[in-house]
C-alpha cells in the first residue's frame, strides 16, 4: 500500500498534509517506532515542567474567555473540528494504523468515531438545560443550571490514541471548558496531527482565546503535571487499574474530579438457544479486533455444556484461518502487537494458562514486515476461572470455559475485579432480561447477541468497580464536565422559610 516507500517517509508525508510543522517530529529527543515494522518513523519533543505549567495556565486563561462564550457558538468550533476531520479522514485513519498498529478499518473507524462525538457535541451545545424544581414558598422559583468547569486534562491510551480525547474534547469545548491532553508516549503523532487539525478550525472559527487546546507530549511525569495541577478541574484517564490507583487518590487530595477509564476483563455467555453463526461472529471481532488490545475486548467465553462442542470446533477455525499481517492492507483483520513488553505478558499468561490446567490453541508468532510482532491469536480452554482468566492481559487470548446454569455463568462474569463490558448470546427473552436486570451483569456495559467490543457513542461509555466509575461520550456524560447550581428566586414581597422555620426581626 505504502507503494514501497519508506514507512517514515510515508508518516511525514501525512502529517505534512494535516500541518503539522516538520520540527515537531524531526529533531525531537523521544523516538516513535511504528508497531508495523518497528521502524522508528519519528522523533518527538518531550515537554518539560515549565511547558506544562505555562501550558495549563494558558489553558486557565482561555477558559476565563471562553466560559461566557454562548454554548451553540461554542458548538460552532466543534462543528468546523468536525468537518477539518472529515477532510482529512484518509489521511488521520491512516496515521492511526502506522503509529497505533490498527487495521485500516479500524483505524478510519476511530475518526468516524471523532466526526460522530462532534456531531453530537454540536447538537448538545443547544441543549445544557437544567430543571425546573417545585419549591414549597409562595412566590418562588427554584431551579438548577449548568456552568462550566474549568480546564478539563485527558489522559489517552496508544490503542485508542484519538477518539479518546475527541469523546472528551468535543464535550468540553461545547460545556465552555479548556482542554490540554497527554497522549500516550507511544502514539504522539497522532495527537500532534489532531492539534493541527483543531487549530485549522479554531482559524476559521476566528476569535478564539489562546491555549482553549493544548497537547503535552512526554511520559509519566508529565501525566503526573497534569495530574497535580490546581488549575485542573477535571483530569479523564484512560489506561490501566494500575495507574487510576496512582491519578485517583491525587485528585482525590485537591478535591478535584477524576473521569477513570481502565481495566475490562471482559465477558460473553453463550446459551442453549443461541444462533451459533451469529456468536461465532460477534466472539470473534470482540477477541481478536485491535489484536485484543481494546479495553472491551472479550476475554473470557462461557458457553453452555450442551453446545460447547459445537461451537468450539468453529472458534477454533476461525482462530486457525484468520488474516494476520501489514495492517496497511485491505484484507488483513489483525495487525501486530504494540511493542515487546505486550508480547511478553501474552506468553507470561500463556505459560500460566497451561500451567493451571489449559489447553492453548494458537499463540505463536507468525511472519509480518520488517520486525513487527505478530501472532496468532490464542484460544485456551480452561478448566475454570483460575488466577490467571482473572489477570487481564492486554492481548489476543480468549479464555473459554463450560457452565451448566445461567445464574451460574452470571456468577463468573461478575467475578472479575473490573466491570467494564459484558454480553450474552441467547433467543430466550427471560434469559437476556436477566441477565440485564439489577441481578444480571454487573458491568456497565451489558449487550444482547453482540459482543462486548464496539460501542457508539451515543450511550455513555464506561464501567464499575475497577474499572473507575467514569463515562464518557453519550447519555448524560457532558455533566462530568460542567458545575452545577441550584437557584432560588424570589418574587414576591414576604420572605417564608422553608421548612416553616420563622425567623422575625
Amino acid at each position: 500500500m505504502s507503494g514501497g516507500a519508506r514507512l517514515s517517509d510515508e508518516t511525514a508525508a501525512l502529517l505534512g498534509r494535516m500541518g503539522v510543522e516538520s520540527a515537531a517530529f524531526s529533531h525531537g529527543d523521544r523516538p516513535v517506532a511504528s508497531p508495523i515494522t518497528s521502524e522508528i518513523v519519528a522523533t518527538v519533543h518531550d515537554a518539560g515542567e515549565a511547558d506544562c505549567v505555562r501550558a495549563i495556565e494558558a489553558a486557565h486563561q482561555a477558559f476565563l474567555t471562553w466560559r461566557a462564550v454562548p454554548a451553540p457558538r461554542r458548538g460552532e468550533l466543534v462543528r468546523l473540528l468536525g468537518e477539518e476531520l472529515r477532510a482529512a479522514k484518509s489521511d488521520l485513519g491512516l496515521l492511526v494504523t502506522i503509529e497505533a498498529g490498527k487495521t485500516l478499518s479500524e483505524g478510519l473507524g476511530e475518526v468516524q468515531e471523532m466526526i460522530d462525538i462532534c456531531d453530537y457535541a454540536v447538537g448538545l451545545s443547544r441543549q445544557l438545560f437544567g430543571l425546573t424544581i417545585a419549591t414549597e414558598r409562595p412566590d418562588h422559583r427554584m431551579m438548577e443550571t449548568w456552568h462550566p468547569l474549568g480546564v478539563v486534562g485527558v489522559i489517552s491510551a496508544f490503542n485508542f490514541p484519538v477518539a479518546v480525547w475527541s469523546w472528551n474534547a468535543a464535550l468540553a469545548l461545547v460545556c465552555g471548558d479548556a482542554v490540554v491532553w497527554k497522549p500516550s508516549e507511544k502514539t504522539p503523532l497522532t495527537a500532534l496531527a489532531v492539534q493541527a487539525l483543531f487549530e485549522r478550525a479554531a482559524r476559521r472559527f476566528g476569535d478564539i482565546p489562546t491555549g482553549l487546546s493544548k497537547v503535552l507530549i512526554g511520559g509519566r511525569e508529565v501525566g503526573e503535571a497534569l495530574v497535580a495541577n490546581p488549575l485542573v478541574r477535571l483530569v479523564s484517564a484512560t489506561g490501566s487499574t494500575a495507574m487510576g490507583r496512582v491519578v485517583a487518590p491525587v485528585l482525590a487530595a485537591r478535591f478535584a474530579r477524576a473521569l477513570l477509564e481502565l481495566g475490562g476483563n471482559n465477558a460473553a455467555i453463550v446459551c442453549p438457544s443461541a444462533d451459533l453463526d451469529l456468536t461465532l461472529r460477534g466472539a470473534a471481532f470482540s477477541a481478536m479486533g485491535t489484536a485484543g488490545q481494546r479495553c472491551t475486548t472479550l476475554r473470557r467465553l462461557f458457553v453452555h455444556d450442551s453446545i460447547y462442542d459445537a461451537l468450539l470446533p468453529r472458534l477454533k477455525a476461525a482462530y486457525a484461518s484468520v488474516r494476520i499481517g501489514d495492517p496497511r492492507e485491505a484484507d488483513t483483520l489483525i495487525g501486530p502487537l504494540i511493542d515487546a513488553a505486550s508480547h511478553a505478558a501474552m506468553d507470561r499468561a500463556l505459560t500460566d494458562a497451561t500451567a493451571q490446567g489449559g489447553r492453548v490453541h494458537g499463540g505463536e508468532r507468525v511472519a509480518g514486515p520488517g520486525e513487527g510482532i505478530y501472532l496468532r491469536p490464542a484460544l485456551v480452554e480452561m478448566p475454570g476461572q483460575t488466577a490467571v482468566v482473572l489477570r487481564e492481559t492486554f492481548a489476543p487470548i480468549l479464555y473459554v470455559l463450560r457452565f451448566s446454569s445461567l445464574d451460574e455463568a452470571i456468577a463468573l462474569n461478575n467475578d472479575a475485579p473490573q466491570g467494564l463490558s459484558s454480553s450474552i448470546f441467547t433467543n430466550d427473552v427471560r434469559e437476556a432480561e436477566r441477565f440485564c436486570s439489577a441481578v444480571g451483569s454487573d458491568c456497565g456495559i451489558a449487550n444482547v447477541n453482540i459482543g462486548p467490543s464496539g460501542a457508539e457513542i451515543g450511550g455513555a461509555f464506561g464501567g464499575e468497580k475497577e474499572t473507575g466509575g467514569g463515562r464518557e461520550a453519550g447519555s448524560d456524560s457532558w455533566r462530568a464536565y460542567m458545575r452545577r447550581a441550584t437557584n432560588t428566586v424570589n418574587y414576591g414581597s414576604s420572605l417564608p422559610l422553608a421548612q416553616g422555620v420563622r425567623f422575625e426581626i
